[in-house]
């Protein structure tokens, strides 16, 4: 049965716990790009069971608006204001890598990083920026989504790769069954986010960095949610492109 059968099943029922998936790593460039583009279904995901870890790239956004911060203290009350986003969608582990913002490119630096991350984690699911869609404003969206989909073939199909710079470290091949990509176009699956919206909305509203106008940006979410669901059906969802690697 294909994903997008099984998954209007299981929104009908509302249970993502029949899955064959329980370790999901979700890999983004920033602090809040969760949030905003799949924290309902991150959601779905721990309150079903399934173990949820984020991968985030960039030490801080340079376009804060905050002028009278120095760039350590920004990135560390943007991670400080992560964890706690985390918590509130219920995942615990939480990695940085500390990119500097603006300067990830989709090189062999960032696919051996990638690759290293993905044997490490072993997921089973991964989640992550579409490289593709047009005219994408942030560079490192574009360059981390591509370098993933570039080091999710290196870490599934090739053994020879190197995992990291360093020669001599190599874990073993990683067998994922697939890839699920936000800020899509085109969709091809929709997850019923009626649960766990209010929880998402928490989770971006704890980046108190990035907004002025709580009340406005949960009301603009929860617009938003309801016109990405309304393709399917649904009162409020996130959608996502589904990639089969089996």
């Amino acid at each position: 049965m294909k994903y997008l059968q099984r998954l209007e099943q299981l929104n009908t029922i509302d249970d993502l716990r029949a899955l064959p998936i329980e370790h999901i790593l979700v890999i983004v460039a920033h602090p809040d790009d969760i949030e905003l583009w799949c924290g309902g279904t991150v959601c779905r995901l721990t309150d079903a069971g399934k173990q949820v870890a984020y991968l985030l790239f960039n030490k801080a956004k340079k376009g804060t608006g905050n002028a009278t911060r120095t760039p350590q203290e920004i990135a560390a009350m943007q991670e400080a204001e992560e964890f706690a986003a985390a918590r509130i969608l219920g995942v615990e582990s939480v990695t940085f890598l500390h990119w500097p913002d603006s300067e990830v490119e989709p090189g062999v630096a960032l696919r051996q990083e990638l690759v290293l991350q993905i044997r490490h984690h072993r997921p089973d699911l991964i989640v992550t920026h579409d490289p593709a869609i047009s005219y994408r404003p942030h560079p490192d969206h574009r360059a981390l989504g591509s370098a993933a989909l570039d080091a999710i073939f290196s870490s599934t199909h090739d053994p020879l790769s190197r995992a990291g710079q360093n020669q001599n470290e190599s874990l073993p091949v990683q067998s994922l069954q697939e890839v699920w990509l936000f800020t899509i176009q085109s969709p091809n699956i929709w997850i019923n986010i009626a649960t766990t919206l209010e929880r998402k909305i928490a989770a971006r509203l704890a980046h108190t960095s990035q907004h002025i106008d709580a009340e406005a940006l949960a009301r603009y979410w929860r617009d938003r949610s309801v016109a990405i669901g309304k393709p399917a059906g649904l009162e409020v969802a996130e959608a996502f492109k589904q990639v089969d690697l089996r």
